[in-house]
């Protein structure tokens, strides 16, 4: 199995051990890191056979104004903005132990501009991969309401009630 972390994140593979499916034909990836395992299944020539998108990052439905505020905040505070966001992503539950580290700007910029599209989608189909997306109902991050509408009609889509960015669901 393929994994790929969320922006700025190490060690995340473990938060989704419940859902991730154990094979080595499976590509999988957390908000930042679906973008990069989404384009590995487009682009590979590897025998695929599920890829699994934990919280995409799905900031397309997003004014540029949120986009901007997102770059300045993290241009001016790096650290202060990850610990923010981390509470963000955690949120309603309690901030987890988690490590941090090799965030860019660049990469801040990559999730924020980000665009899925039905030809991304299309090619990952094309090519058999059968497609799994996991969404937070409490997802205070991403657009939960219009990554599930645009991922439908592609993916099997699981929504977990009460649950987070991480998918942690919280009492």
């Amino acid at each position: 199995m393929k994994f790929y972390s969320g922006f700025a994140l190490l060690d995340d593979l473990h938060f989704f051990d419940e859902f991730l499916k154990q094979s080595d034909y499976t590509v999988a990836g957390f908000s930042y890191g679906a973008i990069k395992a989404a384009r590995y299944a487009a682009e590979s020539r590897e025998r695929i056979d599920t890829l699994q998108l934990f919280s995409p990052a799905f900031f397309q439905t997003k004014k540029e104004s949120f986009k901007r505020l997102q770059i300045g905040g993290y241009t001016k505070d790096p650290e202060g903005y990850i610990q923010k966001f981390l509470e963000g992503c955690f949120a309603p539950c309690t901030l987890q132990p988690i490590r941090t580290g090799g965030d860019t700007l660049d990469q801040l910029d990559e999730l924020l501009s980000f665009v899925w599209t039905d030809t991304l989608m299309e090619t990952i189909r094309s090519k058999g991969i059968r497609i799994e997306v996991y969404l937070g109902l409490e997802d205070r991050i991403i657009d939960v309401e219009g990554s599930r509408t645009f991922f439908l009609p592609y993916a099997t889509v699981t929504s977990i009630k009460k649950a987070n960015h991480f998918l942690q669901e919280c009492l």
